[in-house]
């Protein structure tokens, strides 16, 4: 497939995150010459279309992998996978870790969460407001899986980039993440990736009070968000799943 100037000719492989028998996406990171691919795609758009955005010069190749994450660099990658790929939302990483996939020591960014437009990210989080509003969404907290936003250069704002809902976005409203507690693997919504509740368990759901802030799904398989939309780790994974 080309992509910009550049034909990716390597093949995706990922672990299936269901048995072998049953048909089902598969799981897995930028790893070998499909990482490198897909990096070289990525670092040529970051320099071409988005002025060298500090926020998204955060990937590097390493030890046969891609390593480092946040929002931006996950929605760029987003929208230069080959047909039939995507990178993974919160309910991907939640049906992987019940197939069994081990998701530890490593963390991967899946959503962000708007709670209002008043405090830090002020400008991002009124911008997704103003274009929930117009869908009629005005529900909060809300969760905005990454593969639901495109991004956009903006030199009015401190990092020069914010999102834009794509057209046909789909946004989850939910109260749980107004709450931190302890939850178990039974607990999850597959369907969103949530906690349906808080009470027991050995995984812990940790939320922030800021307007908007990112959602990971951290390598002790807690879920952490935080208000620092640019930070990256070498720890932080771009997950891929090709879909059916």
């Amino acid at each position: 497939m080309k992509i910009n100037n550049m034909i990716i000719t390597s093949q995706f492989k990922g672990i299936p995150i269901v048995p072998k028998d049953i048909t089902f996406p598969e799981i897995g990171e930028l790893r070998g010459d499909f990482g490198k691919e897909v990096l070289a795609e990525y670092n040529g758009r970051v320099k071409k279309d988005y002025g060298d955005a500090e926020a998204l010069k955060v990937l590097r190749y390493s030890d046969n992998v891609v390593k480092g994450s946040n929002p931006f660099a996950t929605v760029l990658v987003n929208s230069i996978l080959p047909s039939g790929l995507r990178t993974s939302t919160p309910a991907d990483l939640e049906r992987a870790l019940q197939a069994g996939v081990d998701l530890k020591g490593t963390y991967t960014d899946s959503a962000l969460v708007l709670r209002s437009e008043n405090t830090s990210n002020a400008y991002l989080a009124k911008s997704l407001a103003d274009q929930l509003r117009l869908r009629g969404e005005q529900k909060y907290p809300v969760m905005i899986p990454l593969t639901e936003l495109d991004l956009v250069k903006d030199g009015c704002y401190d990092w020069d980039l914010t999102f834009k809902l794509k057209d046909n976005a789909q946004v989850i409203h939910a109260p749980i993440l107004d709450k931190s507690g302890n939850f178990s693997n039974e607990d999850v919504d597959l369907n969103t990736g949530l906690p349906k509740k808080l009470e027991n368990g050995n995984r812990i759901l940790y939320t922030r009070e800021s307007d908007l802030s990112w959602l990971c799904l951290l390598g002790g398989l807690g879920l952490g968000s935080g208000d620092d939309l640019a930070y990256s780790l070498e720890i932080g994974r771009v997950r891929v799943v090709k879909t059916l």
